[in-house]
C-alpha cells in the first residue's frame, strides 16, 4: 500500500481552515477555491464515510466467514491425512499423494554437540 498523500485527519484541518477563514474574511477566494467549494469538500466527505464504515464491517464480516472455513477446512485435511496414514502408513505413496511427507522422505534429526 502506498503512502497517502494527506494526513488522516484532513477533514478536520479543512473544518478548522474554514472555520478560521470565515472569521477573517468570509468572501475572499484564492483561485477557484472559496468557502463554498471547501464547504463542498467537507460535506462529501462526510457523506462517504459512513458508506466506507459500512463497507469495513461487511469486510470484516466477510473475512471472518472465510476464517471459519478455512479453519473447518484445515481440520478436515488435517484428519483425512491422518485417516490415510493410519489406513496405509506413513511411508505410504497414498500418504504422500494427500500432502503427507513420507518418513523415508524426512531428514534425520540433527543432535547439537554438548557444549561443556
Amino acid at each position: 500500500m502506498s503512502k497517502k498523500s494527506y494526513p488522516t485527519d484532513v477533514v478536520e484541518q479543512a473544518q478548522s481552515v474554514l472555520s478560521a477563514w470565515q472569521q477573517i474574511e468570509e468572501g475572499k477566494s484564492y483561485g477557484a477555491i472559496n468557502a463554498a467549494a471547501i464547504t463542498a469538500g467537507i460535506t462529501q466527505a462526510a457523506q462517504i464515510l459512513p458508506q466506507i464504515d459500512s463497507l469495513d464491517a461487511q469486510l470484516t464480516n466477510l473475512r471472518n466467514q472465510r476464517d471459519d472455513l478455512y479453519a473447518d477446512l484445515w481440520d478436515m485435511v488435517k484428519r483425512i491425512r491422518s485417516g490415510v496414514k493410519a489406513d496405509y502408513g506413513d511411508d505410504s505413496s497414498e500418504y504422500e499423494m494427500v500432502g503427507g511427507t513420507r518418513a523415508s522422505d524426512r531428514k534425520p534429526p540433527v543432535r547439537k554437540a554438548k557444549t561443556v
